[in-house]
């Protein structure tokens, strides 16, 4: 852990970073919640947007993992570029990206596993934290030997070339260009390449090869990061419409593509890495135009304490026994309000409870940092 430098940070990075962890760390259970004690359209509606579809298909909840991956690309203008302006060698920023990505792997399988040893054919290897890490690393090493206009050839090619293997290949026995999880080329070669167990059995939604198109997720981000570096300060405002606007775009793009090729989070397609992109892009012009142009700062604070130690409450859930820590500062006030909401005030207890701990951590200055 280490102090963080604020020089040339986003406020509103660390915001709309927090803000996707607040739904990671649990804030959507108050939905669930919600629909189990009135059983109305309304919170059955919001409910079920907190819920992955089973293959095909697209809800709110299915931006939060790409979401991070975009922001991890917007930052990296921000720390890669600023060192190689400082004129940092390539080659030993190309060192540090690795060592990150590679430790976000080694994170993912212990989030997944605990440090419990196990063998081999009992771990699962792909994660969120390891597509992540493998995504951001060669997404970094793009930004360090291209410039932004190949940066943008790299971004599509990605998402063709994905496309054109999933179009002309097929696991043995089905049509070349099958999209069930049993026939997809995608899965079969997971199956085939990753070891130990994948998380469904026979396709692993963090699987090997559908992180791929994730590069192209990390690369919007970077494209992003880019235009807001360079941003003046009287230019700010036509910025964050540049970048509704393109985000607009994208999001028609993937729609058309969803015809012929299906938004899709199981194998990260790349009509998917375009929704999710567009959004993430919209999301961030807004958060930008509030906080960091409007100045806009005190709503946003609640969020930019979990931001800053994203890393941190994610891995918590292995060490921190959230649950015991919650009952025993609230139990009292789950038993005054009694059935049914005392389900839902726990949920907003727990969230209190892990805030204040970051919040902590925040007045001490003391940040995770991979």
């Amino acid at each position: 852990m280490k102090e963080v430098n604020n020089i040339n940070r986003l406020y509103s990075l660390d915001a709309l970073r927090g803000f996707d962890m607040f739904w990671i760390i649990g804030a959507e259970e108050i939905f669930h919640k919600m629909a189990e004690i009135k059983s109305n359209i309304f919170w059955h509606g919001l409910s079920n947007q907190f819920i992955h579809p089973e293959w095909n298909g697209f809800v709110f909840y299915d931006l939060i993992f790409p979401l991070f991956l975009f922001l991890s690309g917007v930052a990296t203008p921000y720390s890669i570029g600023n060192q190689i302006a400082k004129g940092k060698k390539k080659g030993n920023l190309l060192k540090k990206v690795i060592k990150r990505g590679l430790i976000l792997v080694l994170l993912g399988i212990v989030y997944n596993n605990g440090l419990e040893i196990k063998s081999m054919e009992e771990i699962r290897f792909g994660s969120v934290l390891g597509r992540i890490g493998l995504a951001y690393m060669f997404a970094n090493i793009i930004y360090l030997f291209a410039n932004q206009r190949n940066q943008i050839v790299w971004f599509f090619s990605l998402l063709i070339g994905y496309w054109g293997i999933i179009l002309f290949f097929s696991a043995p026995g089905f049509s070349p260009g099958d999209l069930s999880i049993e026939g997809n080329i995608i899965s079969y070669l997971d199956r085939v390449i990753m070891p130990g167990k994948l998380f469904l059995g026979i396709h692993d939604p963090e699987g090997l090869f559908s992180t791929i198109p994730a590069i192209s997720t990390a690369l919007l981000g970077i494209y992003t990061g880019n235009i807001l570096i360079k941003t003046n300060t009287d230019k700010r405002k036509e910025t964050t419409i540049k970048l509704i606007i393109t985000g607009v775009l994208i999001i028609i793009i993937a729609q058309i593509w969803d015809l012929y090729f299906p938004i899709n989070k199981n194998l990260w397609t790349s009509s998917f890495v375009l929704q999710c992109g567009g959004l993430s892009m919209i999301l961030m012009a807004i958060f930008y135009y509030l906080i960091d142009v409007l100045k806009y700062h005190k709503w946003a604070f609640f969020f930019k304490v979990i931001g800053m130690n994203s890393i941190l409450i994610y891995m918590s859930i292995i060490f921190i026994n959230w649950s015991y820590t919650t009952n025993s500062f609230f139990k009292w006030l789950f038993d005054i309000i009694g059935e049914p909401y005392n389900s839902v005030i726990y949920v907003i207890c727990l969230l209190t409870v892990q805030w204040m701990f970051l919040y902590l951590l925040y007045k001490k200055k003391i940040f995770l940092r991979v």
